[in-house]
């Protein structure tokens, strides 16, 4: 039995309504303590919060939440107050004082819906990421995974792979006997039917990751070519100091934006050239070591310059502009980030591209769920091999299903991953 709960659900400080949610077997007991008669389950009702002794604090709005239809699985109270810090204070004070009931941790809300059955662990996953959106982008992503996307599609898969072990385990029980059907054509039609599905999840986890962290474009080219004056014209603050004098920019610099609903982090870096400067040349290191693990890079050159030259590698989807436009023009893209001529193209093809590479974004949105399901795969990889060799590998191909299986199950938290609670709820504020 879980303990009983209560937190500030809502924003510190002044604001129209504030919520303070109790949530476990004693939440009904304790609120009635504070607020006489409380309403029917799923009923709304103003009522008069008051101490213990009997004084009031606030008039509010309380809704009440039998145990199996809360967010949390438990039995929850919520009190909507007027937003003041006093009167805030002066309720979650009485609450405190009420016997059996304490303060909540951080995401011990949200755990108490796990431990409940209420919500998988994938699905905790999307509402720490939904709560963490910045652009529409993550906000869809983290809905749907939320929502259960993920956990539906290793539903059957699961339910595929009980269905082939189910059927081995026929042939390991009749090892002594003649089977009359061959069950190795279902099991393998249902093997590649779970892996197939997998596989698709895995390829696009990566867009997936990027789309809630943020995709990294990285702006590179010669001393003095206007980088730092374009990264301060694109994303509309003076980000980085610009000069006249080449060589102004030794670090990598990191702007974060929203282009199009998509996060991005845009890096202005070291002009790339030969230098004595010891500080310069480090910045130099570390500006083409950063172009070559950003997700596309924008070659800003001089008129007649190539971008071989400036020994960073030229990827699919990569653009090529020619910088200061304000006082010389070639053919191709040219931009100016002091007028900001062509600037507005140069977002379009960036928009166009992280749209393209966004479409392939999968389910599965963090680098532990793509680790399970390659996990997956490599043990459906080798029950297909030990199917095909024949009856007397039935017992392999079963245990490496179940191999499977299990790495499904750690992915939605049907087994002990403990320290992925951990971390996860770390990150969750006290109210949720």
């Amino acid at each position: 039995m879980h303990d009983t709960i209560f937190a500030l659900a809502t924003a510190r400080g002044r604001a129209g309504v504030s919520v303070v949610r109790v949530s476990g077997p004693l939440a009904w007991d304790a609120v009635s303590k504070l607020v006489h008669d409380l309403p029917e389950p799923k009923r709304a009702a103003l009522r008069v919060v008051r101490t213990l002794g009997g004084e009031p604090l606030d008039e509010a709005l309380i809704l009440i939440f039998d145990s199996g239809a809360s967010f949390t699985g438990e039995r929850v109270v919520e009190i909507h107050l007027h937003g003041s810090a006093a009167v805030v204070a002066a309720v979650l004070r009485e609450l405190s004082n009420c016997d059996g009931v304490r303060l909540a941790e951080a995401g011990e809300y949200t755990r108490q819906a796990l431990d409940n059955g209420r919500l998988d662990l994938a699905q905790v996953e999307g509402l720490a990421d939904l709560i963490d959106a910045e652009t529409e982008a993550q906000r869809r992503q983290a809905l749907t995974v939320m929502r259960g996307a993920l956990s539906e599609k290793t539903r059957v898969w699961r339910e595929a792979l009980i269905r082939a072990v189910a059927l081995l385990e026929v042939t390991i029980d009749f090892a002594d006997e003649e089977v009359p059907v061959d069950v190795s054509p279902e099991v393998l039609e249902l093997i590649n039917s779970a892996r197939s599905g997998m596989q698709v999840e895995a390829a696009g986890s990566r867009i997936s990751e990027r789309i809630r962290d943020g995709f990294e474009v990285v702006i590179i080219g010669r001393p003095n070519i206007g980088k730092s004056t374009l990264l301060n014209m694109l994303s509309k603050k003076d980000a980085a100091i610009t000069s006249a004098i080449a060589g102004t920019t030794r670090d990598v610099i990191e702007v974060r934006m929203d282009l199009g609903g998509l996060p991005i982090t845009l890096l202005d870096t070291a002009g790339l050239r030969i230098s004595e400067d010891e500080i310069e040349a480090l910045g130099v290191a570390r500006a083409k070591s950063r172009a070559e693990t950003a997700d596309i890079r924008v070659f800003l050159l001089e008129p007649g310059d190539a971008y071989e030259n400036l020994g960073v590698t030229f990827r699919s989807g990569d653009i090529i502009a020619y910088g200061k436009a304000d006082v010389t023009r070639t053919d191709g893209l040219s931009v100016s980030g002091l007028t900001g001529e062509g600037v507005e193209q140069l977002l379009g093809l960036l928009s166009e591209e992280l749209s393209s590479r966004a479409a392939g974004a999968s389910s599965a949105v963090r680098e532990r769920h793509r680790i399970a399901l390659i996990n997956a795969v490599t043990a459906l990889d080798s029950a297909e091999i030990h199917v095909k060799s024949g009856a007397d590998w039935s017992d392999l191909a079963a245990e490496d299903m179940r191999q499977a299986l299990r790495s499904l199950d750690s992915m939605i938290g049907r087994v002990d991953v403990e320290n992925v609670l951990d971390m996860i709820f770390s990150s969750f504020c006290i109210g949720k």
